[in-house]
């Protein structure tokens, strides 16, 4: 199944991940996303949106909530987002089929989950 992962920035200011559903205008399994500088740039870290009270990704949050609705969001964060989730590691070039042997082009491994 696909979900319709969307970034949205808050009237607060946070600026979040989920699981976006159009019947309803919200998000679920909301996912705070917080920067932190380092030496070598600034490194992204997901939390469950209300942590530490709210220890798993359950949270839902409404449209009305919503200061702005980001158009695209990057794959990259799409796949941080799922892994944060599920604790599964996002393999890359999984979606690049390939028939016969050897490694999957641009794929930086076995292109296993692991």
């Amino acid at each position: 199944m696909a979900y319709d992962i969307r970034l949205m920035k808050l009237v607060t200011g946070e600026l979040v991940i989920g699981k976006y559903d159009q019947e309803k205008d919200c998000l679920n399994e909301v996912a705070a996303i917080q920067t932190i500088p380092t030496q070598q740039g600034v490194q992204m870290l997901m939390l469950p949106y209300g942590y530490p009270f709210e220890p798993d990704f359950k949270g839902s949050l409404e449209g009305k909530n919503f200061l702005y609705r980001y158009a695209d969001t990057p794959k990259e964060i799409q796949d941080k987002y799922i892994e944060a989730c599920t604790n599964l590691t996002v393999a890359g070039g999984l979606g690049k089929l390939q028939f016969g042997s050897g490694p999957i082009p641009g794929a930086g491994g076995s292109g296993l989950i692991t």
